[in-house]
């Protein structure tokens, strides 16, 4: 017998499902589910930047040849302090990716308390992230509260793809599977910018990937799903856990109960706040798994 939210809500109901259009006046992603585009000329400037960047490079190795050839002493003096800068910064990345993975909102929230309240319109911008930061942790009454507190105007409507991401990421945990797939086909729809860039691919790959999350949840995924969600737990560790349980979801529903252990391996013990402590659990006993030990 089918209980508990795997079953909530039931199958989708094509009648009701027609999401919306999504318009607004200008693309734009804020916040940091996505990065942000700030202009509609950057498409133009980011395809001369490389160019200029490898002609840069190259006059400055052959600079750097010839300084090492006439003062070896001074040269090796830069170099390690290049050494030091570039260790200190992939330390960083990788004490906060760890951070983000760690399932503990507390801190994410005390780490980005710095600077919530001096990104451009905090009234709007602050509420959101830190919705977002409970939303990819599961915490959901929390999210819908911080979105409540939000401030409306222009930068709440130029936050809509924002918005979208974290509306689809709640209603899928609310398990309101209806409107979870049609905040995501909206989201999927809106334009992107005419650029080349890491930032544009991380933006495609979540805003699929979030489509893929609801789907998974409404055990209606379609080929590709699983590998598309692990994928973008990669690219974005603030929703590594989300992306992680969609997969493991989908790895049940395709019968691959083995991928579950990998995907579930190393999880947090989850507060009852979170529904992800639900999630961790249920998942868990449909692969055969131990539970987690209480928060």
């Amino acid at each position: 017998m089918c209980k508990g939210w795997w079953c909530e809500r039931g199958a989708i109901d094509p009648e009701r499902h027609r999401p919306g259009l999504a318009s607004f006046r200008k693309p734009r992603t804020l916040g940091g589910v996505v990065n942000p585009f700030d202009s509609e000329d950057e498409g133009r400037g980011s395809r001369l930047i490389p160019v200029l960047l490898f002609i840069g490079s190259a006059a400055l190795a052959a600079a750097a040849l010839r300084f090492a050839w006439q003062q070896p002493v001074i040269m090796s003096a830069v170099l390690s302090v290049v050494l030091v800068f570039a260790a200190a910064r992939w330390l960083a990345r990788r004490k906060l990716r760890r951070l983000l993975r760690s399932g503990d909102v507390g801190s994410v929230l005390r780490r980005w308390s710095t600077s919530l309240h001096r990104i451009p319109h905090p009234a709007t911008m602050a509420p959101l992230m830190t919705a977002t930061a409970f939303a990819a942790y599961g915490w959901v009454e929390k999210a819908r509260a911080a979105m409540a507190a939000a401030e409306r105007g222009p930068a709440w409507e130029a936050a809509l793809e924002h918005r979208l991401f974290l509306d689809t990421l709640l209603c899928t945990f609310e398990g309101d599977r209806d409107m979870a797939l049609a905040q995501a086909g909206r989201l999927a729809r809106l334009p992107l910018p005419d650029i080349s860039s890491p930032f544009r691919s991380r933006v495609v790959t979540l805003r699929a990937a979030a489509g893929a999350l609801a789907r998974a949840f409404a055990h209606t995924s379609v080929p590709g799903d699983r590998a598309l969600l692990e994928r973008a737990s990669e690219a974005s560790p603030l929703v590594f856990w989300a992306m992680r349980y969609a997969a493991a979801v989908v790895a049940i529903d395709e019968g691959e109960l083995t991928r579950v252990e990998e995907l579930l391996a190393d999880a947090p013990s989850w507060p009852q706040e979170s529904t992800f402590r639900a999630f961790h659990d249920e998942i868990a006993d449909r692969a055969g798994l131990p539970r987690t030990v209480s928060a």
